[in-house]
């Protein structure tokens, strides 16, 4: 009968109350691993505890967050205290948490650390190493699954943004155990094409199902790749190995499709206000220039030539009359000069300049005769000189020194028998 339907809620509705009504879920003691974590903006934190076998949601809301010493984040293990119950608009159940603590880290972030130190240490990270993404890539490569939003996401974003790309599909496995494999063997596929930039990426999950881009065959192909690797991998919050070893890491694969292509509108733009730019600068050029010919045309030169000949005349005239004024002016001066000389005592007298000079040589031989040694001989007296030079004093000679008398007739050679000082 129709009257024994009830509605989906009503179920929830009735599930819910068992659950909150049950004690032994009113208080219950959870351990395990921290997975798909969200912190939300209004502080709540939505998150998969699970451990090897099975899975819980939980959520912790904000004012029970607040006090936490720690910030919860993927493969961290803790330990809750919480009650179960069900959230009647999915019919799901999940445990809200009231109290958390650290119960160390999962393996999987272990090897997950542990792995991206010595991928570092190796230099696969370095930032000069990474490739630079082409600008207008013709033809773009894309490694991630067949179906699924991500490769919808990229191919809807690209051929809005820039139709004229060409995209080639890569499908690989990206989750389970044969994906890191499957993914090396598309990477190294992709590079035999020509292709100018290569997506690699999925869409969202757990860390489990994101693991196979923590693969070190994984991270080594992308490294190895000949073609620029934009890695895509989950949403903005995820982070993997791949992220950090390619050559731009984009949050999700919808942003990847962003930065492999341009956006086709804001080319046009460009182009648009480049041509306009263009067309104002070469107009504002033509009508510089115009301005210029009708300027020269309309100059006074080209209407009269001659009148820049008739300043040069003019301007010549000028210079020849400067210069014999000149001219004349220097020839007067030599006139006037030659009159003084010509007409000068010395010239007209010169005798004069004769009896002059005679008087000035006579004064000159009168003066020599007077400093002539020889008239002082000639009075009777000596020069003297030994091996040293004239002796002008008792102490310029000794006992027996030859010395050298000069009279006024010649030279007497002697030997000194005394020196006498004259004071006995």
């Amino acid at each position: 009968m129709i009257d024994n339907y009830i509605t989906i809620g009503e179920i929830n509705r009735y599930l819910k109350d068992l659950f909150d009504n049950d004690r032994n879920l009113q208080e219950v003691y959870l351990k395990g691993e921290i997975s798909n974590f969200k912190a939300h903006t209004r502080g709540h934190f939505y998150f998969t505890l699970k451990d090897d076998t099975s899975r819980i949601n939980a959520v912790m809301f904000s004012y029970r967050a607040s006090s936490l010493k720690f910030v919860p984040s993927d493969g961290m293990k803790v330990l809750v205290k919480g009650k179960v119950s069900v959230y009647e608009a999915t019919g799901a159940y999940q445990i809200y948490v009231d109290e958390m603590q650290e119960d160390g880290i999962g393996n999987l972030y272990i090897e997950f650390e542990k792995l991206k130190k010595k991928l570092a240490a190796e230099g696969l990270f370095d930032k000069d190493k990474k490739k630079r993404i082409p600008k207008v890539p013709r033809r773009i490569g894309i490694v991630t699954a067949s179906t699924g939003a991500a490769i919808r996401d990229i191919l809807t974003t690209i051929k809005r943004r820039f139709p004229i790309c060409e995209t080639i599909l890569f499908p690989s496995l990206v989750q389970g155990t044969e994906a890191a494999k499957d993914i090396v063997r598309n990477i190294e596929i992709a590079n035999t094409y020509d292709i100018d930039t290569l997506i690699v990426g999925r869409g969202g999950g757990s860390i489990e199902d994101l693991w196979p881009f923590n693969e070190e065959i994984v991270a080594r192909a992308i490294y190895n790749s000949k073609v620029p690797v934009i890695s895509a991998v989950g949403h903005e919050i995820d982070f993997t190995i791949a992220d950090f070893v390619a050559d731009l890491r984009a949050p999700t694969p919808t942003a990847a499709a962003e930065l492999a292509v341009p956006d086709m509108e804001t080319i046009k733009t460009y182009l648009d206000n480049v041509r306009s730019r263009s067309t104002i600068s070469i107009n504002s050029c033509i009508d510089t220039r115009r301005q210029n010919l009708s300027s020269l045309v309309n100059s006074y030169i080209l209407k009269k030539p001659t009148a820049m000949y008739e300043i040069k005349e003019q301007n010549l005239d000028f210079l020849i009359d400067r210069l014999n004024k000149e001219m004349t002016l220097v020839i007067e001066n030599m006139r006037i000069r030659l009159f003084k000389v010509s007409n000068s005592y010395v010239l007209t007298n010169p005798d004069i300049l004769y009896k002059f000079k005679k008087q000035g040589l006579e004064h000159l031989i009168n003066k020599l005769e007077v400093l002539n040694p020889m008239n002082t001989l000639k009075r009777g007296y000596a020069i003297v000189k030994s091996s040293s030079g004239v002796v002008s004093n008792i102490g310029d000679v000794k006992v027996d020194d030859i010395v050298n008398i000069s009279v006024k007739n010649g030279i007497i050679n002697a030997k000194v028998l005394e020196v006498n000082d004259g004071k006995e």
